[in-house]
């Protein structure tokens, strides 16, 4: 990768300058630091790299931290999903070694595939969508389902009903009539459909249900009473409490069927959440202040980094590319 000083660096030295910057923030020994002067004067590149580290460090230290956790949290479950004996992960979690886990843990995934989280996901999966990708497909009964960008589902037709788990991202559905119960499954709600388009999209702890024509019934838990949502109507749930059921503008906001992402007043950190599913990385804001500023406008999903382009023309921030996949926004 060469930077902005003109300078190739390459991954494994990136990751050795990761590798430093968490130990020279955990109490090093002489040895080390003396260690990690030679390393240094040993070649530009290696400056650098660990340049790069230290600019990433002071942007994100406290939220490379939070993710960290949450990616080893990730993996443990990933573990236990496979019927694997789980090995014990005695992790001492210091400032630097969280920060160095977490960008590891980034550039793994960037390089080699390795997220535990989608693969959580996609070991129960029938059918999934990657990053930047859009796909429609018919399922058996011939219904047909539209997966949004990064998504994926698991499907079940046996005992008389027709059920799809929502696993990941976002699912367009256009139902056939077979007189057999169509239900789609969300984060402990479900939505059975009385007749046909709509789209089901997880949120955090719960869902949000869309319907563009016809009716669908919505629960937000299997003890919950059943919310008719017609045409043009609305209803996000959460930990099994649904929201108020309100009218939208159904097409506007699933025209991302057609590559374009549309916003009314939406906030910077919302819109960034849906870019990121876009983006073949990370994407990440670390300024509070600027992930609350609103914003309207339609923006084609297909080049994320254009959108932000022009958001920055207009709000002003900063825009960081670093570890070649990573975009910081202050």
């Amino acid at each position: 990768m060469i930077h902005s000083s003109g300078v190739a660096v390459t991954p494994a030295q990136e990751q050795v300058a990761l590798a430093w910057l968490s130990l020279l923030h955990d109490q090093p020994s002489r040895g080390d630091q003396a260690r990690f002067s030679l390393w240094l004067q040993a070649d530009p590149a290696h400056v650098e790299a660990y340049t790069q580290a230290q600019v990433l460090w002071e942007l994100s230290e406290v939220p490379a931290s939070t993710l960290a956790r949450e990616e080893a949290a990730a993996l443990q479950a990933l573990l236990a999903a496979m019927d694997r004996p789980k090995p014990a992960l005695r992790w001492r979690w210091s400032a630097g070694l969280a920060m160095a886990a977490c960008l590891l843990l980034m550039m793994m995934s960037m390089g080699l595939g390795f997220e535990p989280r989608r693969w959580l996901d996609d070991l129960g999966a029938d059918y999934v969508s990657v990053p930047g990708q859009v796909r429609t497909l018919t399922l058996a009964d011939r219904s047909e389902v539209t997966l949004d960008t990064d998504s994926a589902i698991s499907v079940d037709f046996s005992a008389g009903q027709r059920h799809v788990r929502l696993r990941r991202g976002a699912a367009f559905f256009q139902v056939s009539h077979t007189g057999e119960p169509f239900v789609v499954d969300a984060q402990g709600g479900e939505a059975r459909v009385l007749g046909t388009q709509f789209e089901v999209r997880l949120q955090p702890g719960g869902a949000r249900v869309t319907v563009l024509s016809g009716r669908v019934g919505v629960r937000a838990s299997a003890r919950a009473p059943q919310q008719i949502l017609g045409t043009n109507q609305q209803l996000a749930y959460a930990d099994g409490a649904a929201q108020p059921l309100h009218p939208v503008d159904s097409a506007q906001l699933l025209a991302w069927r057609q590559g374009w992402l549309n916003y009314s007043k939406a906030t910077l950190a919302e819109v960034v959440e849906d870019l990121g599913r876009y983006y073949p990385g990370r994407i990440l804001v670390f300024n509070d202040s600027l992930a609350a500023r609103r914003i309207s406008g339609s923006f084609a999903n297909k080049d994320p980094r254009a959108v932000l382009d022009s958001l920055q023309g207009v709000l002003g921030f900063e825009q960081h590319n670093l570890l070649g996949r990573v975009i910081v926004l202050r």
